[in-house]
Protein backbone atom coordinates (compact mmCIF):
# COMPACT_ATOMS: atom_id res chain seq x y z
CA UNK A 1 0.00 0.00 0.00
CA UNK A 2 1.08 3.26 -0.38
CA UNK A 3 1.99 5.05 2.91
CA UNK A 4 3.02 8.95 1.56
CA UNK A 5 -1.07 9.38 1.40
CA UNK A 6 -2.15 8.10 4.57
CA UNK A 7 0.05 10.38 6.66
CA UNK A 8 -0.14 13.25 4.24
CA UNK A 9 -4.47 13.21 5.46
CA UNK A 10 -3.31 12.66 9.12
CA UNK A 11 -0.85 15.84 9.11
CA UNK A 12 -3.65 17.84 7.03
CA UNK A 13 -5.97 17.10 9.77
CA UNK A 14 -3.97 17.94 12.81
CA UNK A 15 -2.54 21.10 11.29
CA UNK A 16 -5.24 23.54 11.39
CA UNK A 17 -4.26 24.91 14.55
CA UNK A 18 -1.12 25.29 16.76
CA UNK A 19 -2.63 23.35 19.82
CA UNK A 20 -3.92 20.44 16.85
CA UNK A 21 -0.39 20.33 15.70
CA UNK A 22 1.55 20.23 19.04
CA UNK A 23 -0.88 17.46 20.34
CA UNK A 24 -0.34 15.42 16.72
CA UNK A 25 3.69 16.06 17.93
CA UNK A 26 2.87 14.66 21.13
CA UNK A 27 0.42 11.31 19.79
CA UNK A 28 3.69 10.49 17.64
CA UNK A 29 5.94 10.63 20.43
CA UNK A 30 3.63 7.72 22.51
CA UNK A 31 2.25 5.91 19.32
CA UNK A 32 5.54 5.65 17.67
CA UNK A 33 7.76 3.29 19.42
CA UNK A 34 11.04 4.60 17.55
CA UNK A 35 10.61 7.85 18.97
CA UNK A 36 10.46 6.37 22.39
CA UNK A 37 14.29 5.40 21.54
CA UNK A 38 15.12 8.77 19.74
CA UNK A 39 14.10 10.83 22.96
CA UNK A 40 15.91 8.52 25.33
CA UNK A 41 19.11 8.32 23.18
CA UNK A 42 19.01 12.16 23.13
CA UNK A 43 18.54 12.72 26.75
CA UNK A 44 21.11 10.62 27.45
CA UNK A 45 23.15 12.57 24.80
CA UNK A 46 22.20 15.70 25.85
CA UNK A 47 22.94 15.46 29.94
CA UNK A 48 26.71 14.60 28.91
CA UNK A 49 26.99 17.96 26.88
CA UNK A 50 28.35 21.14 28.45
CA UNK A 51 26.24 24.50 28.44
CA UNK A 52 26.12 26.24 25.36
CA UNK A 53 24.72 26.75 22.15
CA UNK A 54 24.21 23.68 20.05
CA UNK A 55 23.45 23.28 16.13
CA UNK A 56 21.35 20.44 14.95
CA UNK A 57 20.24 18.96 11.92
CA UNK A 58 16.83 17.20 11.37
CA UNK A 59 17.85 15.05 8.05
CA UNK A 60 14.26 14.31 6.43
CA UNK A 61 12.36 16.22 8.90
CA UNK A 62 8.48 15.64 7.33
CA UNK A 63 6.22 16.86 9.76
CA UNK A 64 8.62 18.48 12.16
CA UNK A 65 8.15 16.27 14.93
CA UNK A 66 11.85 15.37 15.89
CA UNK A 67 12.89 19.07 15.19
CA UNK A 68 10.22 19.75 17.76
CA UNK A 69 11.72 17.68 19.76
CA UNK A 70 15.41 19.10 19.61
CA UNK A 71 14.17 22.92 19.91
CA UNK A 72 12.61 21.38 23.07
CA UNK A 73 15.56 20.69 24.67
CA UNK A 74 16.76 23.55 24.76
CA UNK A 75 16.12 27.37 24.47
CA UNK A 76 20.37 27.18 23.18
CA UNK A 77 19.65 24.57 20.66
CA UNK A 78 18.98 25.78 16.83
CA UNK A 79 17.84 23.47 14.35
CA UNK A 80 17.89 23.09 10.35
CA UNK A 81 15.26 20.96 9.06
CA UNK A 82 15.91 20.03 5.55
CA UNK A 83 13.32 17.63 3.70
CA UNK A 84 13.04 16.82 -1.01
CA UNK A 85 9.18 17.83 0.17
CA UNK A 86 8.27 21.29 -0.70
CA UNK A 87 4.70 20.91 0.75
CA UNK A 88 6.14 19.88 3.95
CA UNK A 89 8.71 22.54 3.78
CA UNK A 90 6.54 25.60 4.10
CA UNK A 91 4.00 24.31 5.99
CA UNK A 92 6.73 23.52 9.05
CA UNK A 93 8.31 27.26 8.51
CA UNK A 94 4.92 28.60 8.80
CA UNK A 95 4.08 26.35 11.88
CA UNK A 96 7.47 27.17 13.16
CA UNK A 97 7.10 31.05 12.94
CA UNK A 98 3.81 30.66 14.62
CA UNK A 99 5.08 28.87 17.83
CA UNK A 100 7.98 31.70 18.12
CA UNK A 101 11.15 29.76 17.28
CA UNK A 102 11.83 31.22 13.76
CA UNK A 103 14.17 32.66 15.52
CA UNK A 104 16.16 29.20 16.23
CA UNK A 105 14.33 26.56 13.61
CA UNK A 106 14.23 26.73 9.92
CA UNK A 107 13.25 24.68 7.66
CA UNK A 108 14.27 24.04 3.72
CA UNK A 109 14.26 22.02 0.24
CA UNK A 110 17.22 19.74 -0.01
CA UNK A 111 18.53 17.09 -1.25
CA UNK A 112 20.86 14.99 0.98
CA UNK A 113 23.25 13.16 -1.59
CA UNK A 114 23.89 16.89 -2.44
CA UNK A 115 23.89 18.88 1.07
CA UNK A 116 26.53 19.73 2.92
CA UNK A 117 27.35 22.53 5.42
CA UNK A 118 31.45 21.89 6.34
CA UNK A 119 31.85 21.61 10.22
CA UNK A 120 28.70 23.04 11.23
CA UNK A 121 26.09 20.25 13.59
CA UNK A 122 26.55 18.91 16.72
CA UNK A 123 23.78 16.74 15.89
CA UNK A 124 22.65 15.38 13.12
CA UNK A 125 19.17 13.67 13.38
CA UNK A 126 17.93 10.61 10.61
CA UNK A 127 14.83 9.17 11.61
CA UNK A 128 13.63 6.62 9.02
CA UNK A 129 15.07 8.02 5.81
CA UNK A 130 18.29 6.56 4.78
CA UNK A 131 15.60 3.14 3.64
CA UNK A 132 14.37 5.67 1.04
CA UNK A 133 17.93 6.96 -0.01
CA UNK A 134 19.56 4.61 -2.76
CA UNK A 135 22.60 6.61 -2.63
CA UNK A 136 23.34 5.74 1.22
CA UNK A 137 27.19 6.24 1.36
CA UNK A 138 27.27 9.37 -0.27
CA UNK A 139 24.89 10.33 2.32
CA UNK A 140 26.43 9.09 5.42
CA UNK A 141 29.86 11.21 3.76
CA UNK A 142 27.64 14.62 3.72
CA UNK A 143 27.00 13.98 7.52
CA UNK A 144 30.30 13.22 8.46
CA UNK A 145 31.56 16.30 7.18
CA UNK A 146 29.01 18.18 7.98
CA UNK A 147 29.75 17.68 11.33
CA UNK A 148 31.45 19.20 14.14
CA UNK A 149 34.18 17.25 15.97
CA UNK A 150 32.61 16.00 18.81
CA UNK A 151 29.20 15.42 17.52
CA UNK A 152 26.53 12.32 17.34
CA UNK A 153 24.78 11.20 14.27
CA UNK A 154 21.12 9.78 15.37
CA UNK A 155 19.77 7.31 12.86
CA UNK A 156 16.84 5.08 13.13
CA UNK A 157 15.85 2.67 10.18
CA UNK A 158 14.41 -0.35 9.57
CA UNK A 159 16.47 -3.55 9.99
CA UNK A 160 16.79 -6.33 7.28
CA UNK A 161 14.65 -8.77 9.35
CA UNK A 162 11.31 -7.76 7.86
CA UNK A 163 11.63 -3.80 9.02
CA UNK A 164 10.01 -2.91 5.77
CA UNK A 165 7.43 -5.61 6.39
CA UNK A 166 8.36 -6.57 2.40
CA UNK A 167 7.56 -9.34 0.44
CA UNK A 168 9.64 -10.43 -2.83
CA UNK A 169 6.86 -10.62 -6.05
CA UNK A 170 7.51 -10.74 -9.73
CA UNK A 171 10.83 -10.08 -11.36
CA UNK A 172 12.39 -9.49 -7.80
CA UNK A 173 10.05 -6.52 -7.23
CA UNK A 174 9.63 -5.83 -3.27
CA UNK A 175 6.26 -5.10 -2.13
CA UNK A 176 4.64 -4.47 1.75
CA UNK A 177 3.35 -2.20 4.04
CA UNK A 178 5.51 0.66 3.16
CA UNK A 179 6.61 0.42 -0.90
CA UNK A 180 8.54 3.55 -0.82
CA UNK A 181 11.77 1.66 0.44
CA UNK A 182 14.22 1.00 -1.55
CA UNK A 183 16.03 -1.41 0.21
CA UNK A 184 14.17 -4.08 2.29
CA UNK A 185 15.83 -3.17 5.58
CA UNK A 186 19.44 -2.54 6.98
CA UNK A 187 21.93 -5.10 7.81
CA UNK A 188 23.25 -4.28 11.37
CA UNK A 189 26.67 -5.30 9.91
CA UNK A 190 26.65 -3.34 7.07
CA UNK A 191 25.44 -0.02 8.26
CA UNK A 192 28.06 -0.07 10.58
CA UNK A 193 31.08 -0.68 7.87
CA UNK A 194 29.41 2.12 5.65
CA UNK A 195 29.41 4.59 8.67
CA UNK A 196 32.77 3.76 9.52
CA UNK A 197 34.03 4.14 5.93
CA UNK A 198 32.53 7.53 5.62
CA UNK A 199 34.95 8.20 8.90
CA UNK A 200 32.65 7.59 11.86
CA UNK A 201 33.90 6.26 14.95
CA UNK A 202 32.02 4.63 18.26
CA UNK A 203 29.42 3.23 16.19
CA UNK A 204 26.64 1.39 18.08
CA UNK A 205 24.02 -0.43 16.39
CA UNK A 206 21.20 -1.92 18.46
CA UNK A 207 17.87 -3.70 17.59
CA UNK A 208 14.32 -2.61 18.25
CA UNK A 209 11.39 -3.54 17.65
CA UNK A 210 11.74 -6.93 19.26
CA UNK A 211 8.90 -9.25 19.88
CA UNK A 212 6.97 -6.84 21.88
CA UNK A 213 7.83 -3.72 20.06
CA UNK A 214 6.87 -5.56 16.84
CA UNK A 215 3.38 -6.58 17.83
CA UNK A 216 2.80 -2.48 19.36
CA UNK A 217 3.85 -1.64 15.77
CA UNK A 218 1.15 -3.89 13.88
CA UNK A 219 -1.66 -2.64 16.25
CA UNK A 220 -0.87 1.30 16.87
CA UNK A 221 0.19 1.60 13.20
CA UNK A 222 -0.24 -1.17 11.07
CA UNK A 223 -4.01 -2.44 11.60
CA UNK A 224 -5.38 0.95 11.70
CA UNK A 225 -3.62 3.02 8.25
CA UNK A 226 -4.53 -0.20 6.40
CA UNK A 227 -7.85 -0.30 7.24
CA UNK A 228 -7.84 3.64 6.66
CA UNK A 229 -6.39 3.26 3.38
CA UNK A 230 -9.60 1.03 2.44
CA UNK A 231 -11.61 3.70 3.99
CA UNK A 232 -11.89 7.02 5.67
CA UNK A 233 -15.07 6.05 6.97
CA UNK A 234 -12.72 4.34 9.91
CA UNK A 235 -11.33 7.65 11.05
CA UNK A 236 -15.24 7.52 12.64
CA UNK A 237 -13.73 4.45 15.10
CA UNK A 238 -10.32 4.97 15.50
CA UNK A 239 -10.50 6.95 18.71
CA UNK A 240 -12.52 3.91 19.98
CA UNK A 241 -9.72 1.66 18.43
CA UNK A 242 -7.51 3.44 19.96
CA UNK A 243 -8.74 3.71 23.48
CA UNK A 244 -9.41 -0.20 23.51
CA UNK A 245 -5.86 -0.93 22.44
CA UNK A 246 -3.51 1.72 23.22
CA UNK A 247 -2.86 0.78 27.28
CA UNK A 248 -1.36 -2.39 25.50
CA UNK A 249 0.35 -0.55 23.12
CA UNK A 250 2.13 1.85 25.80
CA UNK A 251 3.18 -1.26 27.73
CA UNK A 252 4.76 -2.65 25.15
CA UNK A 253 6.72 -0.13 23.72
CA UNK A 254 7.54 0.22 28.04
CA UNK A 255 9.24 -2.92 27.31
CA UNK A 256 11.16 -2.88 23.96
CA UNK A 257 12.75 0.22 25.23
CA UNK A 258 14.33 -1.06 27.96
CA UNK A 259 15.50 -4.73 27.08
CA UNK A 260 18.29 -5.98 24.82
CA UNK A 261 17.19 -7.35 21.92
CA UNK A 262 19.07 -10.10 19.71
CA UNK A 263 17.17 -9.41 16.94
CA UNK A 264 14.35 -6.64 15.59
CA UNK A 265 13.21 -5.20 12.88
CA UNK A 266 14.28 -1.76 13.82
CA UNK A 267 17.79 -0.40 14.10
CA UNK A 268 18.91 2.67 16.49
CA UNK A 269 22.23 3.69 15.08
CA UNK A 270 24.54 6.17 17.06
CA UNK A 271 27.94 7.26 15.04
CA UNK A 272 30.46 9.94 16.60
CA UNK A 273 32.77 11.96 14.93
CA UNK A 274 36.13 12.69 16.69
Amino acid sequence: MQYDPIKKTLGGLFSRTIWLRVLFYKMLDLLLLRSWHIRKALKEWYGQREEGQLIALDAGSGFGQYTYRMAQLSSSVCVDGVDVKEEQVRDCNDFFQKLGFSQRVRFEVQDLTKYIKESTYDLILSIDVMEHILEDELVFNNFYHSMRKGGMLLISTPSDLGGSDADEHEEGAMHGFIDEHVRDGYNAQDIREKLQRAGFSGVDVRYSYGTAGHLSWVMSMKWPIQMLGLSKAFFVILPLYYLVLFPWCLVLNMIDLYKEHGAGTGLIVRAFKE
